[in-house]
């Protein structure tokens, strides 16, 4: 089960790009919840409030509650607008969730026994090809992560989609379409060294003089001082 993690929020009074700008300045995020039929609601966070949630993994891959005023309701993290260069989230996008209705998540690949593998032993490194993956369930199937046990994995060796045990209820929606995707191999990488051979200089014709050397054949001139 994912873990399980509490916010509280405002409502919204405005809206448009102006009061957003004023509600971040003054310590706030705007967000939204949507979805399950029903009206959007415009709501508010405390950024730092926000912001611890976000330094757990588990927080972007788990059922979330969120009280306004006395009524909570459930939803998942739907999108998450950061600024590219400072520790600020500009705006948060929420779906409602509806108990008996699937819901589509990417949830985290944890990777097992890596450094006991026997193709890491043989001196090979791990490729990561993923390291999250798209998953459809019920709301309380949920699960934080999905392990991957990469202790068996010999040299030259991988592990697909369909290497991934799923827990009851969870499905993996690319397996659907038979698109099982690789995931991790172990590979000896070879460094490419190419050797760079110096140039020729066709015959009969000589080499460029260094700064300072005269030309073949000629002496060396001596510089003309002031008479």
């Amino acid at each position: 089960m994912a873990k399980e993690f509490d916010l509280i929020a405002e409502v919204r009074e405005v809206s448009g790009k102006g009061a957003s700008r004023r509600l971040r300045r003054s310590g706030k995020v705007p967000a939204i919840i949507y979805g399950a039929g029903k009206a959007p609601t415009a709501i508010t966070f405390e950024t730092n409030q926000l912001l611890r949630k976000m330094e757990q993994e588990a927080f972007f891959s788990s059922v979330l509650t969120v009280k306004v005023g006395r009524k909570s309701q459930q939803v998942i993290l739907k999108d998450v607008q950061a600024h590219p260069a400072k520790r600020m989230v500009l705006h948060v996008d929420l779906q409602r969730i509806v108990a008996d209705e699937k819901i589509r998540m990417t949830v985290p690949i944890h990777f097992l026994n890596e450094d006991v593998a026997p193709g890491v032993k043989a001196g090979g490194s791990i490729s990561h090809m993923m390291t999250e993956v798209d998953i459809t369930c019920l709301p309380a199937d949920l699960p934080g992560f999905l392990d991957l046990d990469v202790g068996e994995v010999e040299l030259d060796e991988l592990l697909r989609l369909s290497d991934i045990p799923l827990p009851s209820g969870v499905e993996i929606p690319d397996l659907a379409l038979d698109n099982d995707r690789d995931v991790v191999s172990i590979h000896i990488i070879k460094e490419v060294v190419e050797e760079v051979e110096e140039a020729e200089v066709p015959e009969g014709e000589a080499a460029a003089p260094e700064e300072g050397e005269a030309p073949a054949g000629e002496e060396p001139k001596e510089d003309e001082g002031d008479s």
